[in-house]
């Protein structure tokens, strides 16, 4: 899977919990918590959607890695190159 791809599945993931987002102008190395008014529970919902859509498990202790768009694309690309087709 490509980073373009991956990116688009993080923001449109990141549009469905947080639809009033400006998505197009988020800043790639800015947590997503201080760029949109997500909570601890919407970013939970976030990772599982990630989970479901890309078939990547996320272990708990890897939830910081998605803090922000570069680190969640980042992230997911190696994890989806890792794993077998």
């Amino acid at each position: 899977m490509t980073q373009d791809a991956i990116r688009d599945a993080v923001l449109r993931n990141l549009g469905k919990i947080a639809p009033e987002a400006d998505l197009e102008h988020l800043q790639p190395a800015v947590s997503f918590r201080d760029q949109l008014d997500i909570d601890s529970m919407d970013f939970l919902n976030f990772v599982i959607a990630l989970h479901k859509e890309l078939g990547v498990a996320i272990p708990e202790k890897d939830y910081p890695k998605l803090a922000t768009l570069r680190g969640c694309v980042e992230y997911l690309a190696s994890a989806t190159a890792r794993s077998p087709a």
